[in-house]
């Protein structure tokens, strides 16, 4: 008996791992699920507002996804209200990006100055509904489903912040003037999604 619970205590590691993994590089929702482009075409073009718009992403995510879990699990499916799984996770992820909202004007002032309209495009990022939904459809349970969101969340910082890294140098480099701001944002996106296809077959 004992080996088989540490067989089966192994199996949920590797597919929390597996979970993590995925997440992050081969299924990345910006990448590979084109979930979120909005907020990364507009918030890395400096790593700062990069980095501080990944670190309220992931606040969001993880929570949201955790909050949605037990809504659908323990309200929306035990009611027979299924049907109003995408109104009720609009609710709780509005909910959510209205307390960071507020957390990151008192702790930060310049931060949420740097973030300007795009702290409230949380709101609308489709990564973090997109996850929340699912992660209901995979069946997960509550570990899996925060795994997933943690893992959901830090592909997309990793993205901005390669993004952000690399306009930076497009900035100061010799772009054709055509290809100068979005059109080469563009062009580095479809690499590096490109880039991140090789990770496919990884788990």
């Amino acid at each position: 008996s004992t080996r088989k619970e540490s067989s089966a205590a192994s199996d949920v590691y590797k597919r929390q791992f597996v979970i993590l993994v995925s997440t992050i590089l081969v299924n990345n929702y910006i990448f590979a699920q084109f979930l979120g482009v909005c907020p990364f075409l507009g918030v890395s073009s400096k790593t700062d507002t990069a980095m501080g718009m990944g670190i309220a992403v992931t606040f969001v995510v993880v929570l949201a996804s955790a909050l949605t879990w037990l809504i659908q699990i323990f309200i929306l499916n035990p009611l027979g209200i299924a049907y109003l799984q995408t109104i009720a996770f609009i609710l709780v992820i509005a909910s959510l990006v209205q307390f960071v909202e507020m957390f990151i004007k008192k702790a930060s002032p310049a931060l949420y100055t740097a973030m300007g309209v795009y702290l409230p495009l949380i709101t609308t990022n489709c990564v973090v509904l997109g996850v929340a939904v699912l992660n209901i459809q995979k069946e997960y349970n509550l570990i899996e489903t925060i795994f997933s969101g943690f893992g959901a969340s830090v592909g997309f910082t990793l993205a901005l912040l390669f993004m952000a890294c690399l306009r930076e140098k497009l900035a100061i480099g010799n772009v054709p003037k055509p290809l100068q701001g979005v059109p080469i944002a563009l062009v580095s996106a479809g690499l590096m999604a490109l880039a991140f296809s090789g990770f496919g077959g990884l788990v």
